[in-house]
């Protein structure tokens, strides 16, 4: 992957794709700035990479919080000595707030608080890790967009509405950066085994069914991982991927390639 050296903060990185990232990118010499809110498990996730013979570190980071943004990149250019990566990589779905999914039940705070986590929190930390950025040679924000950042689906309106929003945001990002040598992509991955799509089907009213919704149109019939993204991101902050920028990498196992589902091919329910 070529990316042995470099220095990559990741925010919500205490599990799911993000901890994926980060151990992933650990394991190709990459070192890391972990963030999350959920201290302990951020902190978990800088043990194991430590414990695996990896440099990291864990700094908490609300990516909502202005203050907690800048100390962030602070603390990364401290104590990785400056930024080549940022993995805006921390997302919520309403599903995680309690509140109701469908347009009339969800509040405005639920929504506020989606849009915010999402949309505002890439740019806020786009914004200050900028002045590292700036001094790396090899320097990129790569963000998580999702297949709802083109597609709709069922109970995701403040979800697939700030992933939509994210797609532009990298495109606006590559385009004012572009002089400065700082690329910006994104992916968009289809449905990956974490705790925020376990949180989903959970409150989904038939859970199999939903599941089934998700998973049947991807041609290789799974789930993704977390360590299929991570593969991704290490290559899209790699010198390999120099020349692309502005980009929106799919990696939904074939989801959005076609318009059906795989019992359509006799392959039956997926896994």
């Amino acid at each position: 992957m070529q990316i042995s050296g470099m220095n990559f903060v990741i925010t919500g990185a205490g599990a799911g794709i993000g901890a994926g990232t980060a151990q992933v990118a650990a394991r190709y010499g990459a070192r890391v700035m972990v963030s999350d809110t959920n201290d302990v498990n951020g902190r978990a996730v800088v043990q194991s990479i430590r414990d695996a013979g990896g440099v990291a570190h864990y700094q908490h980071c609300d990516v909502t919080d202005e203050a907690q943004v800048q100390a962030l990149m602070q603390a990364a250019g401290d104590q990785l000595g400056g930024i080549d990566v940022l993995h805006n990589n921390a997302g919520i779905h309403e599903s995680m707030l309690g509140d109701g999914l469908t347009l009339e039940a969800m509040s405005r705070s639920t929504f506020d608080k989606v849009m915010a986590v999402n949309v505002l929190g890439p740019w806020l930390c786009a914004k200050y890790a900028l002045p590292w950025l700036r001094d790396s040679s090899q320097a990129s924000i790569i963000n998580a967009g999702s297949t709802s950042s083109i597609a709709g689906y069922p109970n995701c309106v403040a979800y697939g509405s700030s992933k939509g929003a994210v797609m532009q945001m990298t495109k606006m990002l590559a385009v004012d950066l572009a002089a400065d040598g700082i690329r910006v992509n994104c992916y968009c991955p289809g449905s990956i085994h974490t705790k925020m799509v376990d949180d989903f089907l959970a409150a989904a009213p038939d859970p199999a069914a939903m599941l089934n919704t998700m998973t049947l149109t991807h041609l290789i019939p799974r789930m993704g991982k977390p360590e299929d993204v991570a593969e991704l991101v290490c290559f899209l902050a790699s010198p390999a991927a120099s020349f692309i920028n502005g980009a929106v990498w799919l990696i939904d196992g074939g989801s959005l390639a076609w318009r059906g589902t795989l019992d359509i091919l006799g392959m039956g329910e997926s896994t």
